[in-house]
């Protein structure tokens, strides 16, 4: 890892937010696809291949700590809604329309077709500057 993608890690911050009330099976699942949403998004966001002491290779993995933390219906829709209005936040929210789908296509036209002061969120992701990322999701708990 280069010295300037250690020095970006140090600095900035990725949080994932599921909805308190949701099953654990549930949970894991909103926290894998916003994992994989906002991977997409990050550069440098994984680390070099590895190999154990017995030669094999282990694929590099994220170099970003992601807390998991809860929150509830309202308080997510709030953090989506204060952090994609900061240009300096990359948020991805997981919604009850995507979440119900069973094509991506149906979540699109599905979603085409909610205002979107009817999305319920089952999760949000923010990445961003450490401090900013920290002052939206601090007071909630670890999942």
């Amino acid at each position: 890892m280069s010295s300037e993608t250690e020095v970006a890690r140090q600095t900035t911050k990725l949080v994932i937010v599921i909805d308190e009330t949701l099953p654990s099976g549930h949970a894991v699942n909103a926290a894998a696809v916003l994992g994989l949403s906002m991977g997409g998004r990050i550069a440098d966001s994984l680390g070099e291949d590895g190999k154990d002491a017995s030669g094999g290779v282990h694929l590099g993995l994220n170099t970003h700590p992601i807390p998991v933390v809860t929150a509830s219906r309202e308080q997510l829709r709030e953090l989506f809604v204060k952090a994609a209005d900061r240009p300096d936040l990359l948020v991805v929210g997981f919604n009850e329309v995507a979440r119900r789908a069973r094509a991506y296509e149906d979540y699109l036209a599905t979603l085409a077709g909610t205002p979107g002061d009817e999305i319920d969120y089952v999760g949000v992701a923010v990445f961003g500057p450490r401090n900013r990322v920290s002052a939206l999701t601090r007071r909630f708990s670890l999942l």
